[in-house]
């Protein structure tokens, strides 16, 4: 059943692929942000992690491997962002911002011999006669294997930050790197870590547009995704299945302005356009509104040195 030329069905099912690269790049973000690192480069990973990504689909006719390459530039490009902040000390802010320049500088340097190019397409998962039962089959079965991983690892963090020893680790260091320093952690590698599994979820997340939403390599094709996954972070209180709903509000708001924008709506395009960020933003606020201090790691921001 259509409501105003909409069906529900398929925006539903649309939203589920829309949310995918700000889930995966909010997920890494959040565990970073665990650690009590603040990296404001996302972006910029993800940019590079759609550049890499396409690249590497391209020239092997692989989308795994294409998704692979994504995640290794995302993580190459944190590891700069990792030495800088983590071995020299630097503001985590102003580093993450010239992250973010840089990986939109490069990424439109090198993507120049790319555009036209359409890499190897990435295929539906599970068979088609799942994908074609009645009202299920597109929401639950008719996805490309990123969407299942997704939520995969919004789960799997979950758990991970929540019930087990390296969750612990990660979330003292985010605390208190001083009180984790003296029981013997070391908290610059903890948190080296945590910034290149970050860096290669952005990077992933980068890829996925580049290689299933928008299937070519057009400059700035991240468009801003990465301030809404750095939002979205902030907003679910570092909670992983409080950034899938944040992820999936966009992405549903996203496809319905498109939706609209199709269907004729009086509405001018520019309202349009605009309002899967203003809403979200708008909602994430309210459902954030009276937590305390929004849950947010007390050592957020702040470097370490051992010697201190």
């Amino acid at each position: 059943m259509d409501f105003g030329g909409i069906n529900p069905v398929i925006l539903i099912a649309t939203l589920m692929a829309s949310a995918v690269p700000i889930l995966m790049a909010a997920l890494g973000e959040a565990v970073v942000e665990r650690a009590g690192v603040l990296n404001l480069g996302v972006e910029g990973m993800m940019i590079i992690g759609a550049l890499g990504g396409f690249i590497v689909a391209v020239e092997t006719g692989s989308p795994v491997l294409g998704f692979v390459g994504g995640a290794v530039a995302g993580a190459l490009l944190s590891l700069i962002f990792a030495l800088l902040t983590q071995v020299f000390l630097a503001n985590q802010v102003a580093t993450g911002l010239a992250l973010t320049l840089f990986g939109l500088g490069v990424s439109s340097l090198g993507g120049q011999g790319y555009n036209g190019i359409k890499p190897p397409s990435t295929t539906q998962l599970l068979p088609d006669a799942l994908a074609d039962l009645p009202v299920v089959g597109p929401i639950l079965f008719g996805h490309d294997w990123m969407v299942y991983f997704s939520i995969l690892m919004t789960a799997v963090l979950w758990w991970v930050l929540k019930s087990t020893r390296i969750g612990l680790i990660i979330r003292a260091v985010g605390e208190s790197h001083e009180a984790a320093h003296a029981l013997g952690y070391k908290v610059n590698r903890i948190r080296l870590m945590c910034i290149a599994f970050g860096g290669a979820m952005a990077g992933m997340g980068g890829a996925y547009v580049s290689l299933a939403r928008v299937p070519q390599w057009v400059d700035g094709i991240t468009a801003g995704a990465g301030w809404i996954a750095l939002a979205i972070v902030v907003f679910a209180s570092w909670k992983p299945w409080r950034v899938l709903i944040g992820a999936y509000l966009f992405g549903g708001i996203t496809v319905l302005q498109l939706n609209l924008q199709v269907a004729g709506s009086a509405i001018p395009v520019e309202y349009l356009s605009m309002a899967p960020y203003l809403i979200t933003i708008l909602v994430l606020v309210i459902m954030s509104a009276g937590r305390k201090a929004n849950g947010a790691p007390a050592a957020l921001g702040q470097n370490f040195h051992a010697s201190r």
